[in-house]
């Protein structure tokens, strides 16, 4: 089994889902009492979350290459960057690790790609919404994306920050979700990808009346996957 080195932190609260997930991933596979090797690196989102609303995206790049390379020197032998906002700078994290990193969106589309699906409504942050560097993987896939009009979008990130990164889950804000994904399976998505790892929280397979994607669960599974890939020679 090699061992998983988890940046998280961004927000712990996701962070938690993906140590419950990787685990239990490698109990089903292994079974006994096996669990996963791994080893998380937590930052502080708050110093993160600034650097976002500065629009300073080198900076979080360089803190995030640092954390991935404290991993490495650690023994990890594959990263998972455990939020989908921060793949925006997946290529410094990429060029500061001699590891895989394994990417979110990598991950997510093959699933969908699997379930023989084409067009899907996008639900993030306003800047996994919004910004080209998590569509355009997505469309390099083959992949058709939709995402909710601007009041919507504003609406939708706020939650996140105010509410899911904190903790908070409300029936309210479930609902309003949900209206969102009405609004995007009435524009032709055939399924969500809940593109931000504190979504899943919030709204569950029940939630919607077309298939979900939950990003935190396909990220986590896919380390666990390569994790446990034999070796070739």
């Amino acid at each position: 089994m090699k061992i998983i080195g988890l940046i998280g932190g961004m927000s712990w609260e996701s962070s938690a889902e993906y140590y419950r997930i990787v685990n239990e991933e490698v109990q089903q596979r292994l079974g006994g009492l096996h669990s996963a090797k791994c080893i998380l690196f937590s930052v502080d989102f708050e110093e993160i979350e600034r650097l976002q609303r500065e629009n300073n995206w080198a900076k979080a790049g360089l803190l995030l290459a640092e954390a991935a390379r404290s991993l490495e020197k650690a023994g990890a032998e594959l990263i998972v960057l455990c939020t989908n906002t921060m793949h925006k700078v997946i290529e410094a994290i990429e060029a500061g690790t001699g590891v895989p990193v394994v990417h979110i969106a990598d991950a997510t589309a093959q699933k969908i790609q699997n379930a023989q699906l084409a067009t899907v409504g996008l639900l993030g942050t306003k800047y996994t919404m919004e910004m080209d560097f998590y569509k355009s993987r997505l469309a390099a896939k083959g992949l058709n994306i939709l995402i909710p009009d601007e009041a919507d979008r504003n609406k939708v990130n706020q939650i996140i920050f105010e509410e899911l990164c904190v903790g908070e889950i409300r029936q309210l804000s479930r609902q309003y979700y949900q209206t969102v994904i009405h609004k995007l399976m009435e524009g032709g998505a055939e399924a969500i990808i809940l593109g931000c790892t504190e979504i899943g929280l919030l709204i569950k397979p029940e939630d919607s009346p077309i298939p979900i994607f939950d990003t935190t669960e396909i990220h986590a599974k896919a380390a666990v996957e390569l994790a446990l890939a034999e070796k070739r020679e």
